[in-house]
């Protein structure tokens, strides 16, 4: 199932960030969360990003956005302030070799 089948609602939204975020490995670089078939962000959506880029900082990891250039989430996330610099990226193996080759932080 992809992010793309969901229904994201500010209650499971909490739920699903923090899902992803236990799954995590505390020595894993970061999470690569891939939007490009994403048609419509909302701002549960937002919130969701919001929560997970909080978490994955205080343990010192990255979180990678695969958003192509000309998708409305694109759009959405920018407008909205939520696009942060370096954090998004156009396409699924772009993100991947830049987590690849990103350092873990101190925590």
């Amino acid at each position: 199932m992809s992010l793309a089948d969901v229904h994201i609602s500010h209650a499971s939204g909490e739920e699903l960030g923090a899902t992803v975020i236990g799954a995590m490995p505390s020595d894993a670089r970061g999470v690569v969360l891939d939007l490009s078939a994403v048609e419509y962000l909302d701002s549960a959506g937002i919130y969701v990003i919001h929560g997970m880029r909080a978490s994955l900082q205080a343990r010192g990891q990255r979180l990678l956005l695969v958003i192509p250039a000309d998708s409305p989430v694109h759009d959405t996330l920018r407008l909205s302030g939520a696009q942060h610099p370096g954090e998004v990226v156009g396409e699924l193996d772009a993100a991947l070799r830049a987590l690849d080759g990103s350092r873990p932080r101190d925590p």
